[in-house]
């Protein structure tokens, strides 16, 4: 019986898993929205409603892939703390990113970046903020909420930009300049 429950959870990752490649194959040929379901199965080899126990649709797959991929980043990161410094942090999101470059371009050809950098950054958001206010506690709440929105877009738009050229700058340099940005964006009154 136990034996039973282990092949299973196997055979699920290694369906999954299977989805997933096939999944990004077609995402490097086609726009999403020409993806259909039955297209994805017969490329797979696998039937709809094997699909279909997993997963809504292609937007939910695609979803579900970013998700996974945000929680690897987090746990990545999970040590990080307000008194790390923040390069540590950035640095291991470009790592997860560039580890995983074909997935990132892939969501990126989505035209879906910008939400998808936010789901990533949305822990680094909050943890700036809060070292702000410990760091200068006269400044006020709408000032450290301009400050981080325009830090974070600017961060976003980086990342972005690193991305879209194909990771060309070593990312130890864009870390780096990220968390100058970041400190010294909230220097200004």
């Amino acid at each position: 019986m136990f034996k039973k429950g282990i092949n299973m959870d196997r055979r699920t990752k290694y369906t999954k898993q299977v989805i997933k490649e096939t999944f990004l194959e077609l995402l490097e040929e086609k726009e999403i929205n020409k993806i259909t379901v039955l297209e994805l199965c017969k490329k797979a080899d696998i039937n709809r409603a094997t699909f279909y126990r997993y997963y809504i649709d292609i937007y939910d797959l695609l979803n579900k892939l970013e998700n996974d991929f945000v929680e690897e980043l987090r746990q990545s990161y999970k040590d990080y703390n307000t008194d790390n410094k923040l390069y540590d942090y950035v640095l291991a999101i470009l790592k997860g990113c560039e580890n995983n470059k074909k997935f990132v371009k892939l969501v990126f050809k989505t035209k879906k970046s910008i939400l998808f950098l936010d789901k990533i950054l949305q822990d680094a958001y909050d943890r700036c903020k809060e070292k702000w206010e410990k760091t200068d506690p006269t400044i006020t709440q709408e000032t450290i909420e301009y400050n981080t929105v325009y830090i974070f877009n600017g961060t976003i738009g980086v990342i972005n930009y690193w991305i879209y050229n194909d990771f060309n700058k070593d990312k130890e340099e864009i870390a780096k300049m990220i968390e100058n940005l970041c400190y010294n964006g909230i220097k200004y009154k």
